[in-house]
């Protein structure tokens, strides 16, 4: 129903279920770069001819557009950065660095959430504590309280949906018992807008990290959501052009939020994509999307269930997207490269989550990622290919 909307689909025969890592891009998205490049190729901020309006316009406009599609309160609040690793390097070594003695993490976090704060030299029960999970993955709110009666005025960094396992934290009460607590909270959402609409606002979320690619937007383009109050204490992560207001040899004077944290010439094409890509979501809608998800998900996790000697990690409550699973005695990469030859597209490994791999005592996962345009027939032709792959092995 909506592949048709995604050249990808027209030009692949791969059945494409690895949406976790990337997701494809609408033809809009694709044609709206192609004419920045082709049209009016030119920096923003900087010149004032014709060309460089429209592409400082189009710039700008994608952060009008992202505000709204966030609620965030005003545009100052959205700084552009290559994608969430960036982001949430950004706030670890612009405002958390000095601030904070002690770091909160989920159990469930993507690398780009736990090596940043290694490097500062926090590790587990030396300034990192990490929450801890129940046997169905779920966020342990007992735990999470625990620490942070030990931890006052901790920050808290934590993802909103697992990447590796589809589980979804529920970060406004997550957020809301932070809080209590006096506790900063930043949210990795690299998986969020993906599925689900989200409000910051309503959120009272303090950093909320955005990808665009994983959004059906372009590579190398993300954003972090600042609150307004918070901007005051936030450091550049770089400088130079495009971030000053005045320069001599004596000093520099910056320009405000959001511009001095946006040094250099930006991904300006990808940014005016990742708008197109946000446009796409809000005419697909959705409610459209997430109901789409819903009922594919259950049908991939029955149809998955009737497989001899799978394993799960979780049941499907409270998750959406990745689908993490192994067959009994069958090393997952090597599903993984027999169903490539039938032209399958997934993923196995750990999905740089090794921390909760090494809790479940395992390598890693054969993850199954859906996204909004995948359908049925997909999954039929995956289960058949795994069936396929699992006899070939086992004989």
């Amino acid at each position: 129903m909506y592949k048709k909307y995604f050249p990808y689909f027209q030009n692949s025969d791969t059945i494409y279920l690895d949406n976790a890592a990337t997701t494809q891009k609408p033809k809009v998205v694709i044609d709206e770069i192609v004419d920045y490049y082709s049209s009016y190729c030119s920096n923003t901020h900087r010149s004032n001819h014709g060309n460089a309006n429209k592409a400082t316009q189009k710039y700008e406009h994608t952060r009008e557009l992202l505000r709204e599609f966030i609620n965030a309160k005003d545009k100052k609040e959205i700084i552009f950065t290559k994608g969430v690793t960036e982001s949430i390097n950004f706030v670890v070594s612009s405002f958390a660095k000095k601030r904070f003695s002690s770091i909160i993490i989920s159990s469930l976090e993507h690398h780009s959430n736990i090596v940043p704060w290694h490097i500062l030299g926090k590790s587990l029960n030396n300034g990192l504590e990490v929450v801890k999970c129940d046997e169905n993955l779920d966020f342990d709110f007992y735990d999470f309280e625990r620490i942070l009666k030990e931890n006052p005025n901790a920050f808290v960094s934590v993802t909103h949906i697992s990447n590796a396992f589809g589980k979804i934290h529920d970060i406004k009460k997550i957020i809301r018992l932070a809080h209590k607590y006096n506790a900063k909270v930043m949210i990795d959402a690299a998986q969020s807008l993906t599925h689900s609409k989200i409000d910051v606002q309503d959120l009272d979320v303090d950093f909320f990290a955005i990808s665009s690619h994983k959004t059906f937007g372009p590579t190398g383009v993300g954003a972090i959501y600042v609150k307004e109050e918070l901007l005051k204490d936030l450091l550049p992560y770089q400088t130079g052009g495009a971030t000053i207001n005045d320069v001599s040899f004596k000093k520099s004077t910056l320009l405000d939020s959001p511009y001095k944290f946006e040094a250099g010439t930006q991904n300006i094409a990808g940014v005016i994509g990742f708008g197109k890509a946000l446009e796409f979501i809000n005419e697909i809608s959705y409610e459209n999307i997430e109901k789409s998800e819903k009922e594919l998900y259950k049908y991939l996790y029955d149809e998955l269930s009737k497989i001899e000697d799978v394993i799960f990690y979780s049941d499907i409550k409270n998750s959406i997207g990745s689908m993490s699973f192994n067959i009994k005695n069958i090393v997952a990469e090597d599903i993984g490269i027999l169903v490539d030859k039938m032209n399958i597209a997934l993923r196995c490994g750990h999905h740089c989550a090794q921390g909760i791999m090494k809790e479940l005592n395992i390598e890693g996962t054969i993850r199954v990622s859906i996204a909004f345009y995948n359908e049925k027939n997909d999954i039929d032709i995956f289960i058949k290919a795994l069936k396929k792959a699992i006899m070939m092995i086992k004989d």
